[in-house]
């Protein structure tokens, strides 16, 4: 059985989907989007993955398609056609189809929706995280609401590919102070020489990622604390251990910036035993 793909009410073979020529997301990148974690073929992070997308569209005042009951039932419905239990399921809400014009269409169009479920070999996954991944930095060069999840991702998509072409896997954005700001797909995090957890304030212009929402929890319930506190490349490189999160990379160790080892380039005890708690958490809230 083939993949499928969910557009805008209709369930299609995936290489059948199509949104509209004149969509608005596809010509002015006028739309949101979310990814959510799959385990045993479940919503991983449910809650703020949907808290995040009704306040991105509330932000660009595009409304919801339909109620969350619903959009549940029809991600749900598409892992179940797809035959996926470990993997991702990526949501698209645009402002809909109306002929091109810069501001928004008068009266309001249906907004348009796409979902399509990928795999994920877990394996594989494990296997990266034990050996730890390299990151290298970028000047930040995005608009200014970093915040909302839009698929205007063009500067995200040249930073990733600065980052393969390097043999990285993520890349970090550094703004005009010399601090990270956050990944290209994920949440920058280091164990500084004092042994404290670091991540940059989601009043910086970041995404308010949703696998860091969860392990903020999770190091609470563990006892440890958080400084959210911004840092440079240097204090990366001088740290104890790095590493990022994201519904892709979950939390994944960080042993090189900028071709120079973190710490003593390995993967830390502590970036490890948090993304043991994160999935351990993470599949137990799943629905």
């Amino acid at each position: 059985m083939g993949r499928i793909a969910y557009v805008n009410g209709r369930y299609v073979p995936h290489g059948e989907a199509a949104v509209h020529i004149e969509d608005r997301g596809y010509q002015l990148a006028d739309a949101v989007y979310e990814v959510w974690a799959l385990f045993g073929g479940k919503l991983a992070d449910a809650e703020g993955h949907f808290a995040r997308l009704e306040r991105s569209l509330g932000e660009l005042s595009i409304a919801m398609p339909m109620s969350r009951t619903a959009l549940t039932m029809v991600l749900k419905e598409a892992v179940r056609r797809n035959r996926i239990s470990e993997g991702s399921v990526y949501l698209q809400i645009s402002r809909g189809v109306a002929p091109r014009d810069h501001a928004f269409p008068n009266p309001p169009v249906r907004p348009a929706v796409v979902v399509t479920v990928s795999r994920v070999d877990r394996a594989a996954s494990e296997a990266r995280a034990a050996k730890g991944v390299a990151v290298v930095t970028t000047p930040e060069n995005r608009w200014g609401r970093c915040d909302i999840k839009t698929v205007g991702l063009l500067p995200n998509a040249l930073a990733k590919q600065k980052a393969r072409a390097a043999g990285a896997v993520e890349a970090w954005f550094v703004d005009d102070l010399g601090f990270v700001t956050e990944g290209a797909s994920s949440n920058a995090w280091i164990v500084d020489g004092d042994g404290r957890l670091r991540t940059r304030d989601t009043n910086a212009n970041i995404l308010r990622g949703v696998t860091r929402l969860t392990l903020l929890d999770v190091i609470r319930n563990a006892g440890l604390e958080v400084d959210e506190r911004p840092f440079t490349p240097a204090d990366a490189v001088a740290a104890k251990e790095a590493f990022i999160t994201g519904a892709g990379s979950l939390v994944l160790p960080v042993v090189a910036v900028d071709g120079k080892p973190v710490g003593d380039g390995k993967v830390g005890p502590l970036a490890a035993r948090l993304r043991r708690l994160y999935i351990e958490q993470a599949k137990a809230a799943a629905i």
